[in-house]
């Protein structure tokens, strides 16, 4: 694990997607947990556990598959990451993209906490763009 523990979580979920694996184990952290809420709130994931061990708690996600394994491998979501630590990319409640016509999710750090765009439309925040989910 780096420093920057939103990228990777979304290259451990893009990889273990990739990989067909069931489960993906995460370091659990605030921003973690927040960001793991919206992406089973929003049922790209099915189910999140805690599991602690030697003194370090993780998060056990559950992946959602398509069911038809057969032929070629189709992603399940899409994850990429927008704000990084060198360069932080910011906007206002009216200036927050909308990912295929509000079918994607975008990801926002904002004063109220971790939110999607949608929530953060509703209550009239902006913030830092963490990721966009499609």
């Amino acid at each position: 694990m780096g420093k920057d523990t939103i990228a990777d979580v979304l290259t451990s979920i893009r990889n273990a997607d990739m990989a067909r694996k069931e489960t993906v184990r995460i370091e659990s952290t605030n921003i973690t947990e927040n960001v793991v809420k919206i992406l089973l709130r929003e049922s790209f994931i099915k189910s999140v556990r805690k599991h602690r061990e030697s003194n370090k708690s993780f998060l056990v996600l559950t992946l959602r598959h398509r069911r038809n394994r057969k032929g070629p491998y189709k992603k399940v979501f899409n994850l990429k990451q927008i704000s990084r630590p060198g360069q932080r990319i910011y906007s206002n409640c009216l200036g927050i993209p909308r990912l295929l016509g509000g079918m994607g999710v975008v990801i926002l750090s904002t004063s109220r906490g971790i939110m999607t765009d949608r929530e953060a439309r509703l209550e009239g925040v902006g913030g830092e763009i963490l990721c966009y989910i499609w």
